[in-house]
């Protein structure tokens, strides 16, 4: 097959470029509703983003040898020419906002991607804050190798995908005409993915096209100002702690669980479920009589 680039790799001397560019625009023209960019948190974020380019390469080794073993086994091939690169394109970010949805739904794969949504922070460098721990994602694109995707083809597609996603993470673009936000992911609905409060929690799951979320109930616009980082912040620009904060908070809910069962809905169920409080009981093991009040 043709030589497909790593657009990623490709990208890195414009990611920094575009990164200084809005740096420096906050500094001749301040926004005061805005954080921009705090020296310790771009730190952060510059740290996570470089580290996962070493991370990275070590978790593909298992991954592309799945690929390749699936690859080969399946009678299905599809050539590389223009259309089918834009069909991959398209099937791939189908996958993605799947991905991207069971990694905010599901406690255990939420931890790896709760490193994206650290930062209380919006601007291009964090974008650069990706995890450690990617080795979650590979199991959603296994269909499209299944129905004769070269490995290479796919990870050509999740390159483009990723460096498209980096410029709409900032604030410093507003709303782009009626056409351009319905179809495609932008900055505005980027923010309101990256916020804190309630009506936007888990919602804008797409990474170029916002029409998957049209379409499977997950759109929400930016209606107010969003919040941006954790329901609960983590307090800490330590690149390893930000790396591995929620398999730690797994760590100690599975220890402190009642049971398997809840063990299992610790791992598989969202990053807020907690099991039920055990009732309060007598000596006879009857629950104590209600209180009436007033």
């Amino acid at each position: 097959m043709p030589h497909l680039p790593n657009a990623v790799l490709w990208s890195i001397p414009a990611f920094v470029l575009l990164t200084v560019v809005e740096m420096v625009s906050y500094r001749i023209h301040p926004d005061e509703d805005a954080a921009g960019y705090t020296g310790k948190d771009t730190a952060t974020s510059l740290s996570m983003g470089f580290g996962s380019l070493f991370t990275d390469a070590l978790w593909k080794i298992p991954v592309v040898a799945v690929y390749s073993a699936l690859y080969a086994v399946t009678p299905l091939r599809v050539p590389v020419h223009w259309w089918t690169v834009a069909l991959m394109l398209l099937a791939q970010d189908f996958l993605y906002y799947w991905s991207h949805r069971g990694h905010h739904v599901i406690r255990i794969l939420w931890a790896c991607h709760v490193v994206h949504h650290s930062s209380r922070n919006f601007n291009l460098s964090t974008a650069l804050r990706q995890p450690w721990t990617s080795l979650t994602s590979w199991p959603f694109f296994l269909p499209m190798v299944a129905l004769g995707v070269h490995p290479a083809a796919l990870a050509f597609c999740s390159s483009v995908n990723l460096v498209y996603q980096f410029w709409i993470h900032t604030e410093r673009i507003g709303t782009l005409p009626r056409p351009v936000e319905f179809v495609l992911n932008t900055p505005s609905h980027h923010r309101v993915h990256h916020a804190s409060q309630g009506g936007y929690l888990d919602r804008n799951f797409g990474g170029i096209l916002i029409l998957w979320d049209r379409a499977f109930g997950s759109f929400t616009p930016e209606t107010r100002r969003p919040v941006y980082g954790l329901t609960k912040n983590i307090g800490t620009f330590n690149p390893l702690r930000v790396a591995t904060h929620e398999y730690a908070a797994i760590a100690r809910d599975l220890a402190a669980a009642r049971s398997w069962p809840d063990r299992v809905r610790h791992l598989v169920l969202g990053p807020g479920w907690r099991p039920a409080p055990e009732a309060v009981t007598g000596p006879e093991g009857e629950r104590p009589p209600a209180v009436l009040s007033g």
